[in-house]
């Protein structure tokens, strides 16, 4: 069930409370570089760099409103989702602890550190540092604060409603998908202002469980490979989430790793500003479908800009 008009009104409350909304902007070297009217959502610009703030803030604030005041919240991430969860459980008094992956992002390592989390390292990837972090929040008998949830999806309905009230209507809207509350706040916001942008889902190449649960409409897990887009690197979606992209998705693309870098590039070009690997995967996929889109109105969300100085670098040089 999606949130409603009134739930997201309520999720923008506390969304603005600690942040304006992020700019939508039409760019005419990309429009010309896609053959398309191309819009960008920059949650690149919230005060964390990532859209992942939003959905944080609102779940929050609902969890101390429902009569809740957990000592601790637990989390696992591979960088936005925690330093957004560290952010927003501070503002309501709760301690923060994160679990990532062994080799996570250094600089998103640093990022939550700064925020007032407790940094916990433990597995090879994103769904054995979950796992973990799910186990040790039951030991314990601590707040476990999961990747996807209604109210992480009314926080990120909040920025689609500002994309669809604020932008021209838009013919196609292209959404990376990680754990899903993005895409899911993008059918919700479509659904409460009823407007008709087709919503197409984007999953790495490299990690491509969202993509054959799509096909296949059945859960999926598949390993990740992904060295560029770990926001997507999700072996194993979750089941509710996969329900509301079933109805309300029209499709779901993949793009490689390759195709990632270069939108990178464009992204950094034709705009000047910094989108991580996931950030691009939007503009990777309308460039990948540029036959199917010449002359559309198309948009996609620069979901972060929170990448390693050494891999953007190296994919600047055109070395990924």
């Amino acid at each position: 069930m999606l949130p409603s008009a009134d739930l997201i009104r309520r999720a923008s409350d506390a969304v603005y409370e600690a942040m304006p909304p992020t700019p939508q902007y039409r760019w005419p070297l990309l429009c010309e570089r896609a053959g398309a009217e191309v819009w960008l959502k920059h949650e690149n610009h919230t005060p964390l760099g990532a859209f992942k703030i939003r959905s944080a803030l609102t779940y929050f604030r609902r969890l101390r409103e429902s009569g809740a005041s957990p000592k601790c919240a637990v989390a696992a991430t591979r960088g936005n989702y925690g330093q957004a969860v560290a952010f927003a459980a501070r503002r309501e008094g709760i301690e923060p602890v994160i679990y990532v992956p062994h080799g996570n992002s250094p600089s998103k390592n640093r990022a939550m550190r700064s925020l007032g989390a407790t940094l916990v390292e433990h597995g090879d990837n994103f769904e054995e540092a979950r796992q973990e972090a799910m186990r040790w929040a039951r030991a314990g008998g601590h707040h476990a604060a999961g990747s996807y949830h209604p109210w992480l999806v009314e926080g990120t309905a909040t920025l689609y409603w500002e994309l669809f009230t604020s932008a021209p209507p838009l013919d196609v809207l292209y959404v990376p998908i990680g754990m899903g509350s993005g895409i899911c706040g993008a059918a919700a916001a479509r659904a409460a202002l009823g407007v008709k942008t087709e919503i197409v889902g984007v999953c790495s190449a490299h990690a491509r469980a969202q993509y054959d649960a799509f096909q296949r409409r059945e859960y999926v897990a598949s390993p990740s490979s992904t060295r560029i887009a770990d926001g997507m690197a999700v072996p194993a979606p979750d089941r509710d989430a996969l329900a509301v992209i079933w109805e309300h998705a029209s499709r779901v693309v993949m793009v490689t790793d390759a195709e990632v870098a270069e939108a990178m590039r464009a992204v950094y070009d034709d705009t000047h500003n910094v989108a991580e690997g996931a950030g691009a995967a939007g503009v990777a996929a309308i460039l990948q479908e540029k036959e199917r889109n010449l002359g559309r109105r198309v948009a996609a969300i620069v979901t972060g800009g929170n990448v390693d100085r050494a891999l953007f670098a190296e994919v600047l040089s055109g070395a990924s």
